[in-house]
């Protein structure tokens, strides 16, 4: 049994899907396949059932593979720890974040990270909430920035900041010059929304969950809420007139701005906001570099925010 054995496993169960898996090891299928297969010689039991159409885990295999997945991170932290064991300051960071939050912080927190924390590169990547838990507690991300409410069991936090959220409305809009909006004026409005998946989505969703009940998909002079990929897709939609959304403080670089498309209007009390943390494995060796790390994200800057 190897520790490669055992990432491959990881990888499957993680896939669903034996091509996938391989991808994401660098490997053949036909090199990972085998090593499957092996390892369900040596302990003598199936791992997966496999078919034409999908593959899964048998009752025993999911308890193998998390027991395959703690041997992972505990190799992980032994390696941390021989490397910047005598300087957590050190050598490089695997940090992921949320869709909503990656492309407004990391500009500002790369800048300020390479004055302040000069030895510490940071790889970074972009994903779902629960795809970015998976890989960190399989240990190709060491720290994650997300917003609550997440899944912590086995982690650390660090609460960063408070974000207010704010109402984008077309220009020409009836609101277009209100100073505020009570959130339960939006169940009035067409709405856009980001897809199943994304937690922003469900954060709107909290603030008004009168609109889950309309569904997705609706033409136009029906009132409904509609899906976009990404909140820069949704900016476009609103500004192009086809409903209202809601944003996150960050994602707005100027909401005082007369000269565009879209006008940001605040939300009245209570004002819905989110909070943004930064989290890690408990058994994560360089707690010092987190504490620095949340730091350097302290002092990004970021607009409309209260930091903690």
């Amino acid at each position: 049994m190897t520790l490669t054995e055992l990432r491959y496993i990881v990888a499957v169960a993680r896939e669903r899907h034996f091509g996938r898996a391989a991808d994401a090891c660098f490997v053949s299928q036909p090199t990972l396949s085998v090593a499957v297969r092996k390892l369900e010689e040596e302990l003598n039991t199936q791992i997966f059932e496999r078919t034409n159409t999908e593959v899964s885990m048998t009752s025993l295999g999911g308890l193998i593979v998390d027991q395959a997945q703690r041997v992972l991170e505990e190799a992980n932290s032994l390696k941390h720890l021989a490397m910047h064991g005598q300087d957590p300051l050190s050598g490089p960071l695997r940090l992921g974040a949320i869709y909503t939050i990656a492309p407004y912080l990391l500009p500002s927190l790369v800048r300020i990270a390479r004055e302040r924390l000069p030895n510490i590169p940071l790889f970074l990547e972009e994903n779902y909430t629960v795809r970015l838990l998976e890989i960190l507690r399989q240990g190709a991300l060491d720290c994650l920035v997300l917003a609550e409410p997440f899944t912590n069991t086995g982690l650390n936090q660090i609460d960063l900041y408070d974000e207010p959220f704010l109402v984008a409305v077309p220009k020409g809009h009836p609101w277009e010059f209100r100073k505020s909006i009570p959130h339960l004026e939006l169940k009035e409005q067409n709405t856009l929304l980001l897809g199943t998946g994304n937690c922003f989505r469900d954060h709107v969703l909290g603030v008004c969950p009168e609109l889950n009940r309309f569904g997705s998909g609706a033409t136009l002079g029906e009132q409904r809420s509609f899906e976009g990929s990404s909140l820069e897709t949704i900016r476009q939609m609103v500004a192009s007139g086809i409903g209202i959304s809601v944003m996150p403080r960050t994602s707005v670089a100027d909401p005082d701005a007369t000269d565009q498309l879209i006008r940001y209007i605040p939300f009245e009390d209570p004002i819905p906001t989110r909070r943004i943390c930064l989290v890690w494995r408990k058994n994560f060796p360089r707690a010092a570099a987190m504490e620095e790390l949340a730091k350097v994200i302290r002092e990004s800057d970021l607009p409309g925010v209260t930091y903690l």
